[in-house]
């Protein structure tokens, strides 16, 4: 099977590397990539964002499969453009994508399917916000309606903050605040049936203890010991079955990743968001536990037919990822700063540098965005990772790099954030 990721990211990293040790899988390219993806796969400058161009290359190098990574593509129709060039495509339509692209889309599909979720109000005048704001009361939850990359969404105690965010956005959704600890599934589907992953946590501000804003995502480990039995047959039956049901009753039949953020309230867990895409970096611990074939699961959903493959397995123990971000981040970042150390990981067997905002210059490796690497881990269980994973940390630098020290740290399944809310 000849494969070919598109992005350009630590999640398409972590694909390709899953994709590689797939022994059905003979060829990786990627598109455009990263000099991480380089090291495992053929990259072409192909723009991810545009459809024609990747379906063109697609056939060209006569792909099999096409695994699209990002949000951005997929919500602008880039897998239709692959799918209408007679190339089997991971990723969902352009219709099915706005789960993701719209928030308020969400809701209204999650409302229709009876998806336990929160409460929430569509809102496009200030004044319409602060209504909603005071009915649902702190911590106020405002997110924008459209793709904002991780990062367009607040939860603050302070009305003043959350109003201002929504005045930047537009259109916003806000919303009741869900407590307790988050965490993601990411759920293979081939529109009618669908495969879960182990769930994984993220840790999405910028600062240790969940201060700061928000991030596309600091860190992230797997599995998680504090869920309950059976959290994930509940979460497949009262919020996939249904959306995928609903989905296709929309004639928009999900076929890709259908990442279910979720909070473990008190009532069981109720669906923070829906992306349409595998998480980065929470995919990444996942990925390094995978022990089944992905090419050939995610082949078997692009073509309509999951039942016909086994159900994804995983190995014992646990895999922690903590990203490297550059200087700025997430206000901004910082490019071109030198990247030393990284090579001296290579020679781990249980540890890897995951690639996202990197560059080959003449200087050498080079900084190309706000998260820089992860660095993922594996061990016996989270505090090995964990501990392989900043003693990786500790030999990589470059000018003014950031990361959190408390990612996956004890006490597990605390609710992220908790500090900044009360």
């Amino acid at each position: 099977m000849r494969t070919l990721v598109v992005g350009t990211g630590g999640r398409e990293h972590a694909l390709a590397l899953a994709l590689a040790a797939d022994p059905a899988v003979t060829e990786v390219h990627a598109a455009p990539g990263n000099p991480g993806i380089g090291e495992v796969a053929t990259l072409h400058p192909v723009d991810p964002m545009d459809g024609q161009a990747v379906a063109a290359l697609a056939t060209s190098i006569g792909a099999d499969l096409v695994v699209v990574g990002p949000e951005a593509p997929l919500v602008a129709g880039v897998a239709d453009a692959v799918r209408a060039a007679g190339v089997a495509v991971f990723g969902p339509s352009r219709d099915a994508a706005r789960l993701e692209g719209s928030k308020a889309f969400s809701k209204e599909v999650m409302a229709a399917a009876g998806v336990p979720t929160a409460g929430s109000r569509t809102c496009t005048t200030p004044d319409e916000v602060a209504v909603a704001l005071d009915a649902f009361g702190a911590p106020y939850v405002v997110k924008d309606d459209a793709l904002a990359a991780g990062k367009g969404v607040v939860v603050t105690t302070d009305r003043a903050e959350a109003l201002a965010h929504a005045a930047g956005c537009g259109r916003v959704v806000v919303e009741e605040f869900l407590d307790g600890p988050e965490f993601s599934i990411f759920v293979v589907c081939d529109g009618t049936v669908g495969r879960p992953l182990l769930p994984a946590q993220d840790f999405k501000r910028i600062f240790d203890g969940g201060r700061g804003p928000n991030t596309g995502g600091m860190g992230s480990y797997a599995p998680l010991s504090w869920l309950p039995d059976g959290i994930v047959d509940t979460v497949m039956a009262e919020v996939v079955a249904p959306t995928l049901a609903e989905m296709r009753r929309r004639g928009a039949p999900f076929v890709g990743c259908l990442y279910v953020g979720l909070a473990l309230t008190a009532a069981g867990p109720k669906v923070i968001e829906f992306n349409c895409r595998f998480g980065d970096p929470d995919v990444q611990p996942v990925l390094a536990l995978l022990t089944s074939p992905l090419g050939t699961l995610l082949r078997a959903a692009s073509d309509g037919d999951l039942s016909a493959v086994p159900a994804p397995t995983f190995a014992d123990g646990a895999s922690v990822s903590v990203v490297m971000a550059s200087a700025g981040y997430p206000e901004g970042s910082s490019t071109g700063d030198v990247i030393v150390g990284t090579e001296t990981l290579a020679v781990e067997d249980d540890v890897d540098v995951i690639h996202a905002g990197t560059a080959r210059t003449d200087a050498g490796l080079v900084t190309a965005g706000g998260r820089v690497l992860a660095v993922r881990a594996t061990g016996t269980d989270v505090a090995d990772a964990r501990a392989k994973a900043y003693e990786g940390i500790a030999t990589i630098g470059f000018p003014g790099a950031q990361w959190r020290r408390d990612i996956a740290a004890e006490p597990l399944g605390v609710v992220e954030g908790a500090a900044s809310r009360g």
